[in-house]
């Protein structure tokens, strides 16, 4: 396969991995329902090769399960799952916002605000797929640029498994959204003042946090109830 033919295979399988995992977020590919192939690829447009290895990516990063004589599944999250994903999540992009802090340019600062902004504005006509969209690229905004490779693809495989699972997230808890983004402020200052490894890392950990715990005390106070999560 020529360099060309190898790079446009590779997009092809890029955008149905986007398009899978949208659909996984959206809601169209619930957990449990199964992937086919052929039915995914007349829908993309494409051949079935690219979905795949798109399916093969998603296996990998625990949101497609694959069985024999059944095929790729959509994999619901438990909660457990999805503390033990937040948890770790924590620790890395924790850290990760805090090694990158003293490379965040004034611009990348201002651009972060602006995203803060638009998910303040959500707060009043609750969006929460919007508003969770809107959360991660503020975050990336923070990390995406200046950062070892390793790092980054653990957060992002982080991301991904909570992908299933977290376009509902603020949905189940909203009022931790205004919470988040008063956070988010609070990250940005301490980013253009320069502080310290500890205080940002600090900052950005108990942000996750705080998230994955309004989250469990929802589903402890459901205690069961009929209109909790399916996770």
């Amino acid at each position: 396969m020529t360099t060309i033919a190898a790079d446009a295979a590779s997009s092809k399988a890029d955008l149905a991995y986007q398009r899978i995992l949208s659909g996984i977020n959206a809601g169209r590919y619930a957990p449990g329902a199964r992937l086919v192939l052929a039915q995914l690829a007349a829908e993309l447009e494409m051949s079935v090769v690219p979905v795949r290895e798109a399916i093969r990516r998603l296996q990998s990063e625990s949101v497609v399960a694959y069985t024999r004589n059944v095929g790729a599944t959509v994999i619901g999250i438990d909660p457990e799952i999805y503390h033990d994903t937040m948890e770790t999540l924590a620790l890395v992009e924790g850290y990760s916002t805090a090694l990158c802090a003293p490379l965040v340019t004034a611009e990348e600062i201002e651009r972060a605000r602006a995203i803060n902004e638009r998910m303040r504005g959500l707060l009043t006509d609750f969006n929460a797929v919007e508003f969770t969209r809107l959360n991660k690229e503020f975050h990336s905004v923070l990390f995406e640029h200046h950062q070892n490779s390793h790092i980054l693809d653990l957060v992002h495989r982080g991301w991904a498994r909570l992908a299933a699972l977290r376009s509902s997230t603020f949905a189940y808890v909203p009022h931790r959204a205004d919470s988040s983004v008063a956070e988010h402020d609070h990250l940005l200052d301490l980013i253009a003042a320069g502080a310290e490894f500890g205080a940002v890392e600090q900052a950005a950990r108990h942000h996750r946090l705080n998230t994955l715990n309004a989250y469990l005390d929802h589903v402890a106070a459901s205690n069961g109830d009929a209109d909790s999560p399916s996770v």
